[in-house]
């Protein structure tokens, strides 16, 4: 049977499709949200799903070709039948109809929502042009738009699932390319996307929740991720109704993409840096989320004099400017400690210093499991974690240049 057995990733391909038929072709990450765990399609040889999105509006043709098919009905899977059920409610089976609609799209799309970003990158002396765009679901038209956006995030994020579009607490940001067309136009290429989703936040504002965050395979590892990162941290800044931004079970990657991005925000804050180590290296007051100075980084050198960072840290202090910063608890604390450990001396009582501080966070956010252990294995256990710990940290560190 293993001759009718194909891989439904590589079986599957998807195609952002330009002007004039131009495409960029690529695979999905994953597929077991749809073809099951195995990822794996029963009774095909030479199984094709070919999946097209329009450039810019992700209007969707899909394809599904094979050169044999098994005769017994019953050991052949249903590649179409179990594919629509996840599709957006319009798509096209026609190859010429949507060639002719998203040369037509490519020219007409403009991205919904309001532009909330903008960035410039060159090379080879070309610039090229990125924007973002907020949305929600009283945005016209987006809803649609959603419906064909989501697939990337079956086949891009471990574990992800659609999210209730019924539900009126979700905004979302979205990244394009802008290229420039014929004459004076422009076309707009989709690039990703994030969706975040507002919770109470006690007494009168809300806390946005980032709980999906996907770039697709052609734009990743040219800083898109972080663009759109840090194009959403700077709207929430500058929103006094949001109190705070949270992330939804980051996977690593994304982990280490807000950790980079975030110090990289406090390391460029001039005056959260001579406020936390005692110096006074600018009387500026700083700005969040800029680049520093000459690409001052905030890291390494001997300290003025001791500042609010310690360690150990003052917590009143750190507290005002997490809310400042708009940083959720665990994560700002975190980020305190590795911009302490980039500075730390070898004083015996200023690492001891460090070590109980990142110890005590550590046994509170682990006491349940702690607890159950003895004495001598629990302050084992919290040696173990905190050089497992200051080790990642380490090498987050190393990911800021």
């Amino acid at each position: 049977m293993a001759e009718w057995a194909a891989d439904s990733n590589e079986a599957t391909k998807l195609s952002l499709v330009g002007s004039s038929g131009e495409a960029v072709q690529f695979h999905p990450t994953f597929t077991y949200p749809i073809f099951g765990e195995d990822e794996k399609i029963y009774g095909y040889q030479d199984l094709s799903i070919d999946m097209r999105f329009a450039c810019g509006s992700l209007t969707l043709f899909v394809s599904v070709t094979w050169s044999k098919q098994l005769a017994s009905e019953s050991t052949v899977d249903d590649v179409e039948g179990t594919l629509k059920e996840y599709l957006p409610e319009e798509y096209l089976s026609d190859a010429q109809t949507f060639t002719a609609r998203a040369e037509e799209e490519a020219r007409t799309f403009k991205p919904l929502g309001d532009l909330v970003h903008s960035y410039l990158r060159t090379s080879m002396g070309e610039q090229s042009h990125y924007e973002v765009y907020h949305a929600t679901w009283a945005t016209p038209g987006f809803r649609a738009y959603h419906q064909r956006m989501q697939l990337f995030i079956l086949f891009y994020i471990e574990a992800g699932s659609f999210i209730n579009d019924e539900d009126d607490q979700w905004e979302f940001f979205v990244l394009y390319e802008k290229r420039k067309g014929d004459g004076d136009a422009w076309t707009y290429h989709f690039m990703g996307y994030s969706s975040l989703y507002n919770f109470y936040y006690f007494p009168d504002r809300t806390r946005l929740r980032l709980s999906q965050f996907v770039i697709l395979p052609p734009f990743q590892r040219g800083g898109h991720g972080s663009a759109l990162y840090s194009a959403i941290y700077q709207y929430i800044l500058g929103k006094p109704e949001i109190a705070e931004l949270s992330v939804e079970d980051p996977a690593e990657a994304f982990e280490d993409l807000r950790d980079k991005n975030d110090l990289i925000m406090l390391f460029n804050h001039d005056k959260f840096m001579a406020e936390g180590f005692g110096t006074s290296e600018s009387s500026g007051g700083g700005r969040v989320g800029g680049v520093g100075k000459a690409g001052k980084s905030g890291r390494g050198g001997s300290t003025a004099g001791k500042g609010k960072l310690g360690p150990p840290v003052d917590k009143h202090w750190a507290e005002r400017w997490r809310l400042e910063l708009k940083i959720a608890t665990r994560q700002f604390q975190r980020l305190i400690e590795m911009v302490i450990l980039s500075r730390i001396d070898s004083d015996p009582k200023t690492q001891k210093a460090y070590r109980l501080q990142v110890k005590e966070r550590l046994y509170r956010f682990n006491f349940e499991m702690l607890a159950q252990l003895e004495s001598e294995e629990r302050l084992e256990k919290l040696e173990e974690t905190f050089k497992s710990v200051t080790e990642d940290y380490r090498r987050i560190l190393a990911l800021v240049k």
